[in-house]
C-alpha cells in the first residue's frame, strides 16, 4: 500500500512539471514578440557594450618597430619564444576587455621607401613586453608613432584564413631561405612617387579554452561521422557483393584469397566503424601551448589604376608558400569579371573595423600553431635578399652632389645609376683583376667630381687616363682649375711644370717642410733611428739648411735661386758651397755644421747621395723636382678645388721614390690645413691606381685614412692584390672604408674583400664575376648598404652628352698654363744650372774668406 502510494505521488509530481511547463510553453507563444524583443534588446545591449569596450581597449595600442642587423639569424626556439611573449602581450589588457580585443598585430609594410617595415601593435599595456625580444642584440625595438597614411586613388583588399581540417597543419616552411623572401620579392617594385603601399597584418589571439574545446569537439565529431560514413560505404559494397550470381559467389568463397584472416565459420561480417584517435584527429588543437586565432589583412594601395590590383595578386600569391594540409585561403568569390569579397559591400565596412581597430572575428580566423606561422614571427633575417630601394641609395644625374657608383637592375627590371652622396663618401678602396673596370669607374667619378666643383687629385701610374677623360673634362668652368703633371714625357717640346720640395713661397712653415721630405725619403727607403741613424741625421740636417737658405730667398725677393733637392750632393761634397750656406745659418744651426759634420765618414754620405743621384739621373724627374719654383702646390690646390691630373714615369725603386714624396706631400698638406675654420676645408679626393706601387711598405696611406677625414681628405684606392699592401695600409683602409668593392679575380685574392661581408658574398661568388660587373657595399646616410651586383659605369654612357672632343686640345693648354709648365728642354737646363743661382744668392749673403776657412766647413 505504502508503495503504491509513492508511486502514485511521484506520478503526481511528474504531472505537475508537465502542467507548468506547458503553461510556461503556451505562454511563450502568447508573448513571443515580447519575449523576442527582450531578448533582441539584451543581445543588441551586449554586442554593443563589447563593441564600446573593444574600442576603448583598442584606442590606447603600444607600437614597435623591429629592426633587424645585417647578421640577425634566429634560432627556432628565439622564434618560439617570440610567440609565447606575443601571446602574453595580446591578453595583457584590464579584466573587461573583450576577447575580440585581445590581440596583437604583426604588420609587415612596404611603400618604397624602404624594403619591408616590421611592426608590432599591442596593447599598451604590453609596451614593456615589447621593448625587449628574445632575439637579442641583433633586433632593436623602437617605440614608435601609429602610421598616419594618405589618401591614395585606389585600394583592395583581401582576408587570408586557414583553410582545411580544423587540425590539419600547414605546411612546415624552412627558416632558410628566409619565408619572408617571397613576400620580400612581391613588394620589391614599389615605387613612392607612384603611391604605390603593401600591407600585410597578421593578428594573433590567445587560445580561449572554451572555443578550443568546442573546436575540438567539432574535430572529434567530424572524425566519428566521417568513420561512420566510411562503415555506411562498406556495408553497402557487402550487400553489393551479396547479390552478386551465384557463380561468382561460390567462386569467391573457394578461394583462399576472399576469406584469408576471417574467423572460421564466419566469412561475412557487418562492417563497424573504424577508432578514431584524438591525438591523430586533432592534430595541433591537442596541445594548447603556442595555439593561436589568426586573422591575416591585406590591402594594397596606388594612385595609379591596376597597380594596385595587381600588388595584391602577387601578395595572394606569396601565401602559397604555407599550403599544406592546411593553406591561407582568400576569402570570396568570382562572378567572370566581378569579385565578391572585402572589396565590396556589405563585407567592406567590416574589413575596415578590423583594419583601423586590429578587431578578430572568431567566426573567420582559424587555428595555428606558433610553429606554422614561424616565418611571420621576426623580421627579414641576413638570409633575405632585400631590394635597393631609391629613396635609401639615390639615382646619379650629372650635376647633382653626388659620386656614381654602378649600375643596378631593381626587381622590377629597372636598370639605374647608384649614386652616393658626396660628403658620405669618404674613403673608397677597390680591388679586382686587371682591366676589369677599377680604373674606368674611379674615371666616372673623378669627372663627377669635376663636374659637382669638387677638388680632386688622381695619380695614374700608367698614365692613360688623362686621355680617357679628357674629352669629358673640356668645359669652361674645370679649365681654370685643372692642372697636368705628365712625367711619362719624352719630347724636349713637351710642356712640363715642375715641383721644388724646399720652396718657400707658398708661406708655409720651414720645420713643416723639412719633416715632409725627410720623412718620405726615409719612410722610401726604409730609414728609421735603429737602422740608419747617421743617415737620417745627415738628411735632416741637410734638408734644414737649404730650407733656411730657401726662406732667406723668398724673403730677398728672388724666389728664382731657391735650392732644390739636387743641392744637397754639393752641400755635402763641395767645401765651398757649404761654405757659403752654412754662413747662411743662424748660429745654433751652424754649430753642428762646424762641429760634427767635419768628424762623419767620407763613406758614410753615400747612403743620403745615392737616392738623390738614381733622381736625377732621369731628365724629367731632375727637370721636375730640379726648378726653383713650384707649380704643382697640393694645398693650394685643395684649398681652391683644382682638379690635378698626376702621371708618375714609372713603378720602378727610382720611381716609387718619387711617389712615395707625392703621397707623403698628401699628408702634409692636408694636416696643414688646420690653420682654416672647419667650415672651410674643401673636401678634396685623392684617386690612387695601382697603390701596391704607391704603398712602398710606409704607413702614409694609413695616415691618411686615419687623420686626413677631419681635415677634408678623401682616398680612393685601386690595387689587384689587396693583401699585397702592408699589413697597416690594409687595415686602415678596410676598417675606415665607405665603399668596398670586387670585381672577379682569384680567389686568394678576394678573400680578404668579401670576408668583410659576413658570408653573403663567397669569394666564389665573386671570382665567378663577368667583365666590368663588381660586389660593392656602400655607406648612405649612416647606414651600410649592400654588399650589391653592380655594373661599372663607363665614361661614355655617363656623360656622353657632355664631352667636347674638340676642346681637348685647348683643356690641356688650360693645365699647363695653370702650372706655369715650360718646355721640357727648358726645364733641364734650368735645373742644371740652379746650383749657380744658389751660389749667386749665397755669395751676396756669405762674406769671402780665405782658404783655410774653406778648409774649415770640408
Amino acid at each position: 500500500m505504502d508503495a503504491y502510494v509513492t508511486t502514485a505521488g511521484a506520478f503526481g509530481t511528474a504531472a505537475s512539471i508537465i502542467d507548468a511547463l506547458g503553461s510556461l510553453a503556451r505562454w511563450g507563444l502568447a508573448n513571443a514578440w515580447w519575449l523576442a524583443l527582450v531578448v533582441g534588446t539584451l543581445v543588441i545591449g551586449w554586442e554593443a557594450l563589447q563593441r564600446r569596450l573593444a574600442t576603448r581597449s583598442l584606442a590606447e595600442r603600444a607600437h614597435v618597430e623591429l629592426v633587424p642587423s645585417a647578421t640577425f639569424e634566429p634560432s627556432p626556439e628565439q622564434i618560439w619564444r617570440q610567440g609565447m611573449l606575443l601571446i602574453r602581450a595580446a591578453g595583457s589588457g584590464p579584466w573587461w576587455v573583450p576577447r575580440r580585443a585581445r590581440t596583437v598585430r604583426l604588420r609587415l609594410r612596404a611603400d618604397g621607401t624602404r624594403p619591408l617595415i616590421y611592426r608590432i601593435e599591442a596593447p599598451a599595456a604590453a609596451h614593456a613586453l615589447l621593448t625587449t625580444t628574445p632575439y637579442g642584440a641583433r633586433v632593436q625595438a623602437k617605440p614608435v608613432a601609429p602610421i598616419s597614411d594618405k589618401r591614395r586613388a585606389h585600394v583592395v583588399r583581401a582576408v587570408l584564413t586557414l583553410s582545411g581540417m580544423p587540425g590539419s597543419r600547414l605546411r612546415d616552411v624552412p627558416l632558410e631561405p628566409d619565408p619572408l623572401q617571397p613576400l620580400i620579392d612581391a613588394v620589391a617594385g614599389l615605387r613612392a612617387e607612384l603611391g604605390d603601399l603593401a600591407e600585410v597584418c597578421v593578428d594573433l589571439s590567445p587560445a580561449s579554452r572554451w572555443h578550443l574545446a568546442a573546436a575540438r569537439a567539432q574535430g572529434m565529431r567530424l572524425a566519428r561521422e566521417e568513420a561512420r560514413r566510411e562503415a555506411q560505404r562498406e556495408a553497402r559494397w557487402l550487400a553489393q557483393e551479396s547479390t552478386e550470381p551465384l557463380p561468382v559467389t561460390v567462386r569467391k568463397l573457394l578461394d583462399p584469397a576472399q576469406w584469408r584472416g576471417a574467423p572460421r565459420g564466419q566469412l561475412v561480417k557487418s562492417p563497424r566503424p573504424r577508432r578514431v584517435d584524438r591525438e591523430t584527429v586533432l592534430g595541433k588543437l591537442a596541445e594548447g601551448a603556442g595555439l593561436v586565432r589568426v586573422q591575416i589583412l591585406v590591402r594594397c594601395a596606388s594612385d595609379k589604376a591596376d597597380r594596385a590590383q595587381a600588388r595584391l595578386a602577387r601578395v595572394n600569391a606569396v601565401m602559397d608558400v604555407y599550403a599544406g594540409p592546411s593553406r591561407l585561403a582568400s576569402q570570396g568569390w568570382s562572378l567572370g569579371p566581378v569579385r565578391i569579397g572585402p572589396d565590396r559591400w556589405p563585407w567592406r565596412p567590416r574589413f575596415d573595423e578590423r583594419w583601423q581597430q586590429a578587431l578578430m572575428r572568431p567566426a573567420r580566423s582559424g587555428w595555428a600553431h606558433v610553429e606554422e606561422i614561424a616565418g611571420l614571427l621576426k623580421p627579414p633575417t641576413a638570409l633575405a635578399d632585400l631590394p635597393l630601394l631609391e629613396s635609401e641609395m639615390p639615382t646619379y644625374t650629372v650635376g647633382e652632389d653626388l659620386v656614381p657608383q654602378g649600375w643596378y637592375r631593381g626587381p622590377d627590371g629597372r636598370e639605374r645609376l647608384l649614386a652616393t652622396h658626396e660628403d658620405d663618401t669618404l674613403f673608397e678602396v677597390q680591388c679586382g683583376k686587371a682591366g676589369w673596370g677599377k680604373t674606368m669607374r674611379a674615371q666616372v667619378q673623378a669627372v663627377a667630381s669635376a663636374h659637382n666643383g669638387r677638388g680632386l687629385a688622381f695619380v695614374d701610374p700608367h698614365g692613360d687616363s688623362l686621355t680617357d677623360v679628357a674629352r669629358y673634362l673640356a668645359h669652361d668652368g674645370i679649365m681654370e682649375r685643372i692642372a697636368v703633371f705628365d712625367l711619362t714625357v719624352r719630347d724636349d717640346s713637351a710642356l712640363l711644370a715642375c715641383w721644388n720640395l724646399l720652396d718657400m713661397s707658398g708661406q708655409s712653415r720651414p720645420y713643416e717642410v723639412s719633416a715632409a721630405v725627410v720623412d718620405a725619403i726615409a719612410a722610401s727607403l726604409g730609414w728609421d733611428d735603429a737602422s740608419a741613424p747617421r743617415a737620417l741625421t745627415i738628411l735632416t740636417k741637410a734638408v734644414g739648411a737649404l730650407v733656411a737658405v730657401n726662406t732667406l730667398a723668398v724673403a730677398a725677393g728672388v724666389p728664382e735661386q731657391q735650392a732644390t733637392v739636387f743641392q744637397i750632393r754639393p752641400l755635402l761634397t763641395d767645401p765651398t758651397f757649404r761654405y757659403l750656406v752654412v754662413g747662411a745659418l743662424d748660429p745654433e744651426a751652424r754649430q753642428w755644421w762646424t762641429g760634427s759634420f767635419p768628424d762623419l765618414p767620407k763613406d758614410g754620405l753615400a747612403a743620403v747621395l745615392n737616392p738623390l743621384e738614381r733622381l736625377g739621373a732621369n731628365p724629367v724627374i731632375r727637370a721636375f723636382l730640379g726648378c726653383p719654383v713650384s707649380g704643382y702646390d697640393i694645398r693650394r690646390a685643395m684649398d681652391e678645388s683644382q682638379v690635378v691630373w698626376i702621371c708618375p714615369p714609372g713603378t720602378g725603386p727610382t720611381d716609387r721614390l718619387l711617389i712615395s714624396l707625392l703621397v707623403r706631400d698628401f699628408l702634409r698638406a692636408g694636416l696643414s690645413r688646420r690653420d682654416l675654420p672647419e667650415g672651410k676645408r674643401h673636401p678634396f679626393r685623392f684617386y690612387l691606381d695601382e697603390m701596391i706601387s704607391l704603398d712602398g711598405g710606409a704607413t702614409v696611406l694609413a695616415e691618411i685614412t686615419e687623420q686626413l677625414r677631419k681635415f677634408g681628405g678623401r682616398l680612393h684606392g685601386m690595387t689587384q692584390l689587396l693583401h699585397r699592401l702592408s699589413p697597416t695600409t690594409r687595415a686602415a683602409l678596410l676598417q675606415n672604408a665607405s665603399c668596398l668593392s670586387t670585381t672577379a679575380g682569384s680567389v686568394e685574392a678576394i678573400t680578404p674583400v668579401t670576408t668583410q661581408w659576413a658570408s653573403s658574398v663567397t669569394p666564389q661568388d665573386a671570382a665567378g664575376l663577368e667583365r666590368w660587373w663588381h660586389y660593392a657595399s656602400f655607406t648612405v646616410a649612416g647606414k651600410r648598404l649592400g654588399p650589391l651586383q653592380i655594373r661599372g659605369p663607363e665614361l661614355e654612357e655617363v656623360f656622353g652628352r657632355l664631352a667636347k672632343p674638340s676642346h681637348t686640345q685647348a683643356l690641356l693648354r688650360a693645365a699647363h698654363a695653370n702650372t706655369g709648365a715650360r718646355p721640357l728642354s727648358e726645364q733641364i737646363a734650368l735645373a742644371v744650372g740652379q746650383e749657380e743661382q744658389v751660389r749667386e744668392f749665397l755669395t751676396g749673403l756669405t762674406p769671402p774668406t780665405d782658404n783655410q776657412n774653406q778648409e774649415h766647413y770640408a
